[in-house]
């Protein structure tokens, strides 16, 4: 796997089993897999990795959002969100595991930075479904998070095959994607088209 990041986020809709089918399907081609499912219990997330560790996922390989408890139990990464602890207070309690950090904006991304994040996730790029009737951030907005920081940033939102080159030239150094391999026809094929998008050079 080359220098940019494939993030593979679960959509809360199928269960942890589909998810963690169509993870160990897509595994080769993707660099995270995030359990973002914001309606279960810590026991149910608890399951949900047993289940990706058993499709063959590295421990290094999962995300958990939110959920700094959880992550400390396995030892994989956590992602943090507005209404999660705070960087700085997940960095002190539960050293060693890797934090990522969704951000609004360049101040957001600077402080997360600051207080010891590892990477940060910014979105909304481009209108999704899933953000319906609020306004997608821009191309222009990933930039300038990208350049208030000096840890890497990762877009989500609206992405798709026809756009990762837009977002590459942003300066990203990955993408999140729910739907465009979780809904694909083919989540391996999508997944593989996805991962030669963001690595290939020009």
């Amino acid at each position: 796997m080359k220098g940019r990041k494939l993030h593979v986020i679960s959509d809360g809709k199928l269960s942890l089993e589909a998810f963690a089918e169509i993870a160990g399907e897509v595994e080769p081609f993707a660099d995270k897999f995030h359990l973002r499912e914001k309606h279960r219990t810590s026991r149910e997330l608890y399951t949900g990795i047993q289940l990706l560790l058993k499709k063959g996922i590295p421990v290094n390989k999962i995300v958990i959002n939110d959920r700094a408890d959880v992550a400390w139990a396995f030892k994989t990464g956590v992602q943090l969100a507005y209404h999660s602890l705070s960087v700085h207070v997940v960095k002190m309690h539960f050293p060693d595991i890797l934090i990522g950090c969704s951000v609004h904006s360049p101040e957001e991304a600077e402080e997360a930075a600051l207080h010891g994040a590892d990477y940060l996730l910014f979105g909304h790029i481009y209108p999704t479904e899933s953000k319906k009737g609020v306004p997608p951030r821009g191309i222009a907005a990933l930039d300038a998070v990208k350049k208030s920081c000096d840890i890497p940033v990762v877009a989500i939102g609206g992405i798709n095959h026809g756009n990762v080159p837009e977002v590459v030239m942003s300066g990203a150094d990955g993408i999140a994607v729910m739907s465009g391999i979780l809904q694909a026809k083919d989540p391996l094929e999508a997944a593989k088209l996805f991962s030669m998008k963001l690595n290939e050079e020009g």
